[in-house]
C-alpha cells in the first residue's frame, strides 16, 4: 500500500504544481480529520486552494464543482466513478469505501484514485490515507497523525491493528492502555455512563440511579464530590468494574466491553481519542462541520463551541435511543427496520444504527435499517450488528434496492455500514422492497 500510496503522491505534487484545486471531504469524523489533513498539507506547499465539506457527493454537488480546479476528493468519490468521469477537471480521490461497480472508469485518465480496494490491501480509513499522503510530502507532516487516530477510532477500525496502522500509532505518540470502553476515560466514571451510547449499555445509559447502584457494587466511591475516571481506576478497581458491568450485558456483548483506550494530546491536555472522534461527529451531525474543522485544525474558540454542540448532541443522542426504545418497529427474523419520520434528526440517524449496531439489544449478523425524513427525502443508514465473520455485503444490498426504484437515489458506503438518500414518495416501496429481498433470500437459503 505505501508504494500505491508513493506513486499516487507523486502525480498529484507533478499535478497541483502552480494550480488551483478544491479539497472536498465528507462530513463525519474520518472526512473531517482527513480533510483537516489534507487542509494542512497544502498549506505547507502553499498551494492555492478552497475546502468544502458535504454530507453527500450527490448530482448538484458534482454539476456545482468549478471547471477550473483540481479536485481532491477525501472519504467520497469512489462510489462516483461514473458520474466523475463526465468532468473535465484532472480529479484525485483519497477514499477507503468500496468502488463503484463501473471500475472501467478508472481507465479515465483523469481521475486519480488513493483506495485500498483497489489492490485489496489492508483497509485503512481514509484520513489513515490522507495522513500517508501528507507524510510523503512532507515528513513534516507527521505531526498530524493524531488526527489520522481519531479517523481510524471514528470509523471503529482500532481493533485491527496491522503494520501500518501501528507505525501511524507510534508516530501519534498516543498512550495506549487496556481497559472497559467506555468514553469519555479521562471524565468522571458517572457521567461517562449516563451519556454511554457507544456500547449503549441496557439499563445503564441514561439511568443516573443504576449507575450509581452500579457504581456502588464496583466499590468506587466519590473523592470529595467527583467519581474517579476510568483512566484512574487502579488495576483492582478496573477488574471490579469491569465484572459489575459485565453481569448487566447480555453474553453477546459482553466480550467487547473491553480493548484498547487511546489517549492523545490535545490542547495541551490528555484527553480520550473516542470522545474526540465523538465531538467532531457531533459538530458535523449538528450542521456546524465547519466548527469540528477548525477544531482539527487547532483552534481554540472552536473548541468551545464544538464542547457546547457536543453537550446538544449527546441530549439528542439519548432522546433518539429512547424513543427508538419505544416506538413500533418493522421486525424480521434476520432484520429490524426503524422509521423514525421526523421524530429524529436525519443527520443522527447513522449515528443511532451504529450505537445499535454495536449494542447488546440485537443478535450478531442482523440488519438494521433505519429511517429518517430531510424535508422531501428520506435517510436511510444501513448496518450489520456486531462483525459477524461471514455477512451480506451492505453497500450491494442498499444499491440494489435503490436501482429497483422508480426515482433512483444516492447511495454508498462499505460491506458493513452504508446508506442512501430517496424521496419521501418511495417510502413504502423501499420498505417492501427490503423485507421481499431479504425475506425471499432467507427462504431461499
Amino acid at each position: 500500500m505505501l508504494q500505491e500510496i508513493s506513486q499516487f503522491t507523486k502525480l498529484l505534487l507533478a499535478t497541483i504544481q502552480h494550480k488551483k484545486i478544491i479539497l472536498i471531504g465528507h462530513y463525519d469524523t474520518d472526512g473531517i480529520t482527513a480533510t483537516a489533513i489534507m487542509t494542512q498539507a497544502l498549506k505547507r506547499l502553499e498551494a492555492q486552494f478552497t475546502t468544502k465539506i458535504i454530507k453527500q457527493l450527490t448530482e448538484e454537488e458534482i454539476y456545482n464543482i468549478p471547471k477550473d480546479k483540481i479536485v481532491i476528493f477525501v472519504d467520497l468519490g469512489s462510489g462516483s466513478l461514473q458520474k466523475l468521469a463526465l468532468l473535465k477537471n484532472e480529479i484525485f480521490i483519497i477514499d477507503h469505501h468500496e468502488l463503484s461497480q463501473e471500475k472501467d472508469f478508472l481507465s479515465n485518465r483523469q481521475i486519480h484514485l488513493c483506495n485500498p480496494h483497489l489492490t485489496n490491501q489492508e483497509l485503512l480509513c481514509s484520513a489513515e490515507l490522507a495522513y500517508l499522503v501528507a507524510r510523503e510530502i512532507n515528513l513534516e507532516n507527521k505531526n498530524f497523525a493524531h488526527l489520522a487516530v481519531l479517523g481510524m477510532v471514528g470509523d471503529v477500525m482500532e481493533k485491527n491493528i496491522h503494520k501500518i496502522r501501528n507505525m501511524i500509532i507510534q508516530e501519534a505518540e498516543i498512550n495506549v492502555k487496556k481497559g472497559v470502553l467506555i468514553y469519555p476515560s479521562t471524565r468522571p466514571l458517572d457521567k461517562a455512563l449516563e451519556y454511554s451510547s457507544r456500547p449503549f449499555i441496557p439499563t445503564i445509559t441514561a439511568n443516573r440511579e443504576n449507575i450509581i447502584v452500579l457504581l456502588k457494587e464496583a466499590g468506587i466511591e466519590k473523592i470529595g464530590n467527583k467519581y474517579k475516571a476510568l483512566i484512574d481506576l487502579t488495576e483492582a478497581e478496573m477488574k471490579k468494574f469491569a465484572t459489575a458491568l459485565m453481569l448487566r450485558m447480555p453474553a453477546q456483548g459482553a466480550d467487547s466491553l473491553i480493548g484498547n483506550l487511546f489517549l492523545i494530546k490535545f490542547f495541551n491536555k490528555i484527553e480520550d481519542a473516542r470522545e474526540l472522534s465523538a465531538m467532531i461527529n457531533a459538530c458535523s451531525r449538528m450542521d456546524q462541520s465547519n466548527i469540528a474543522l477548525l477544531l482539527c485544525l487547532g483552534n481554540s474558540d472552536a473548541r468551545k463551541k464544538a464542547e457546547r454542540i457536543y453537550i446538544k448532541y449527546r441530549q439528542h443522542i439519548i432522546s433518539g435511543l429512547k424513543y427508538i426504545q419505544t416506538s413500533a418497529k418493522i421486525e424480521g427474523r434476520e432484520y429490524i427496520i426503524i422509521n423514525a419520520k421526523d421524530k429524529v434528526k436525519d443527520t443522527i440517524i447513522g449515528t443511532l444504527a451504529s450505537i445499535l449496531s454495536f449494542s447488546s439489544l440485537y443478535q450478531e449478523g442482523k440488519i438494521i435499517i433505519a429511517m429518517a425524513y430531510n424535508k422531501d427525502k428520506i435517510k436511510v443508514s444501513a448496518r450489520i450488528v456486531g462483525r459477524p465473520a461471514i455477512s451480506r455485503n451492505l453497500k450491494q444490498f442498499v444499491e440494489s434496492i435503490v436501482t429497483s426504484l422508480e426515482q433512483k437515489g444516492e447511495f454508498g458506503g462499505h460491506k458493513h455500514a452504508a446508506g442512501c438518500t430517496i424521496t419521501k414518495t418511495e417510502e413504502e416501496k423501499f420498505i417492501e422492497l427490503i423485507k421481499k429481498k431479504l425475506e425471499f433470500e432467507m427462504v431461499k437459503i
